[in-house]
């Protein structure tokens, strides 16, 4: 059962006496009241359509910050075939917080990159919350070298809060790696699509990112900064960050009407944790699309689209 939000508090009571009345139904001495539950179940599937299709900014940043929201590894699971890991930046270290590999995407062999924030405490932990250190965005640059080396397309999951502000991730050159990866995937002479499939923080996110076709799901955020953060640089009270989020325009939908986007993919009602295996099978269908955009061409020809296409981000027409 979904863990419900904040502001989905009238949709929870009506689906708690759905449950009720559906467990009702189900006892023997139970009254006919398949009607008055078929009645109710249409209200609430109502309610819940009614509100995720007026979402505000902050709200959306809540769903795509759900814990149940399908993660990097989740799509990799359903999507990828023969999926081999690969680690290590070979100068320091693996950082879990990077998933990197190669495998089969729907028949066509492609290179991976993702950050993977962790579903419970241990995995969490594990992956650092898909904070990224230095040395996962040099694993991120050396597998899109590898890619380029052996003609494979790369597919990136982008979703994190950011990459990991830590002070030993500064002492190893945070910004410069970051800086690394986002030029290895501007020089890439083989497609690459981003999907960002949850949250899409800052430099962290466009590590991997920047690249020929972005995608974003329906209720995903892309953002300079956290709405936090942006509160507290803007008015130095993070508990302003609704505002921040509305003012910042993260939303999907703002972001493919300034073509700092290439297209949405649409999520289940209620959101990708309502159904995960459907938003998955969604974004796997528009990331083959976006593919094919550019199958047979050129690397020349790939490089000099995907700098027109950030070139003309901000310019008027």
């Amino acid at each position: 059962m979904a863990a419900y939000l904040d502001f989905e508090k009238s949709v929870a009571e009506l689906e708690s006496k759905v449950e009720d009345l559906r467990a009702l139904s189900e006892r023997q001495d139970s009254p006919p009241i398949g009607e008055e539950l078929t009645k109710l179940e249409a209200k609430a599937a109502k309610a819940l359509a009614d509100l995720y299709a007026g979402l505000t900014p902050w709200q959306k940043t809540q769903v795509a910050r759900h814990p149940q929201r399908p993660h990097c590894l989740d799509y990799i699971r359903e999507l990828i075939e023969d999926f081999t890991p690969l680690a290590g930046d070979r100068k320091f270290a693996e950082d879990e917080a990077m998933v990197a590999g190669l495998g089969r995407f729907r028949g066509q062999p492609v290179a991976l990159l993702g950050q993977e924030k962790g579903s419970d405490t241990t995995t969490r932990i594990k992956h650092n919350f898909g904070m990224v250190k230095p040395e996962g965005y040099r694993k991120a640059a050396r597998i899109m070298e590898l890619a380029e080396r052996f003609d494979l397309p790369v597919l990136s999951f982008v979703d994190t809060a950011g990459a990991f502000p830590g002070v030993e991730a500064e002492e190893r050159g945070q910004a410069e790696a970051i800086a690394r990866a986002t030029e290895a995937a501007l020089i890439l002479g083989t497609p690459n699509v981003a999907l960002v499939i949850g949250e899409g923080g800052s430099g962290g996110a466009l590590g991997i990112a920047a690249c020929n076709n972005v995608l974003m799901m329906e209720h995903a955020i892309y953002t300079v900064a956290s709405p936090e953060a942006s509160a507290s640089i803007l008015w130095r009270d993070s508990q302003r960050a609704q505002d921040a989020a509305t003012s910042m325009k993260i939303t999907a939908q703002d972001l493919l009407k300034f073509g700092i986007i290439d297209g949405i993919v649409g999520e289940p009602v209620g959101g990708a944790h309502r159904n995960p295996a459907a938003a998955i099978r969604a974004g796997g269908d528009a990331m083959e699309k976006a593919l094919a955009l550019f199958a047979g061409l050129p690397a020349e020809k790939i490089r000099s689209l995907r700098e027109e296409k950030f070139l003309a981000i901000g310019r008027k027409a």
